[in-house]
């Protein structure tokens, strides 16, 4: 994780287990557009396996998107629940959802694997960035627009989750939330055109 802050604002910036997980189950499950916000794919993309036969029982693909949807939802909101709680082999705590719990017990240790392969890229990127001086965009945003008002940052925290996916954008969930691309940093022309509106609005 890595943070930046000054006289009363923080904001950090770091990826998600939990999400890169469902985000993986989502691909397999060829689960495309579900989910508010309905981030883009990840990279590297994710072979498909139809969910239908695995799903025919208790509800089909149409309960299964349902169901990752809620999940979805409770990650996004860091809902305290059953959003973390993964226990192999059963899932006991996903009962309530069948389809995704069938679809967990079928690719949870591909999806695993997965997932932590991107938390050690992330954390080389994040080094990398460090390293070169990019984590100061958000300060200089800060910085930028408190020149601008002539007077301090309100008090605020902002948390940016960076995520493996294929398009370079970033999804504002409010309050205080950033959902985006891991490379969109890399480029900050259009890392400005999506964070800078929201920086503006807490400072």
């Amino acid at each position: 994780m890595h943070h930046t802050g000054g006289s009363g604002w923080r904001v950090t910036a770091d990826t998600s287990g939990h999400m890169l997980l469902a985000l993986y189950l989502r691909d397999v499950a060829d689960l495309a557009g579900a989910g508010s916000p309905a981030v883009s794919p990840v990279l590297p993309t994710v072979r498909i396996a139809d969910p239908r036969q695995l799903t025919a029982h208790v509800g089909g693909p149409a309960a299964l998107r349902n169901e990752w949807e809620q999940w979805w939802e409770d990650l996004v909101r860091e809902r305290p629940g059953n959003a973390a709680k993964l226990a192999p082999p059963s899932f006991p705590a996903f009962a309530d959802s069948p389809a995704l719990q069938r679809l967990l017990q079928a690719h949870f240790g591909a999806a695993t694997s997965w997932s932590r392969a991107r938390m050690a890229e992330y954390g080389k990127l994040a080094q990398e960035r460090e390293a070169k001086g990019k984590s100061g965009l958000i300060r200089e945003l800060v910085q930028d627009r408190e020149m601008e008002l002539g007077r301090a940052a309100r008090s605020f925290e902002l948390k940016l989750i960076e995520l493996p996916l294929c398009e370079p954008r970033a999804w504002f969930v409010e309050p205080d939330r950033i959902l985006m691309s891991q490379t969109l940093m890399d480029d900050e022309t259009t890392f400005r055109s999506y964070v800078q509106p929201i920086v503006e609005l807490m400072v």
